[in-house]
């Protein structure tokens, strides 16, 4: 006699994750605003997923002031203190 395979489980396998209580309470939220059960909504994130390179140079104040554009390293010692009692 073959074992009963619940039809959408086939082809996945069974794994335990450990959440913090705020990420357990996000998660039973989001499963009941959408519908999905936690399994489905946790397999969508980790498909989602990618990590950040440690080379991504992208930060979030690119392009938020105007200025020179130059780099604090350019400015001139006296310029840099300016401002700190020096």
């Amino acid at each position: 006699m073959l074992p009963y395979v619940v039809p959408y489980t086939e082809g996945m396998r069974k794994t335990s994750v450990y959440l913090s209580e705020e990420l357990v309470e996000r998660l039973a939220r989001i499963a009941r605003e959408t519908g999905c059960s936690q399994a489905e909504i946790l397999r969508a994130a980790v498909a989602a997923y990618r990590p950040s390179s440690p080379d991504d140079r992208n930060f979030a104040l690119d392009g938020c002031v105007t200025g020179r554009g130059g780099s604090v390293a350019d400015l001139d010692e006296d310029e840099l203190l300016r401002g700190f009692g020096a």
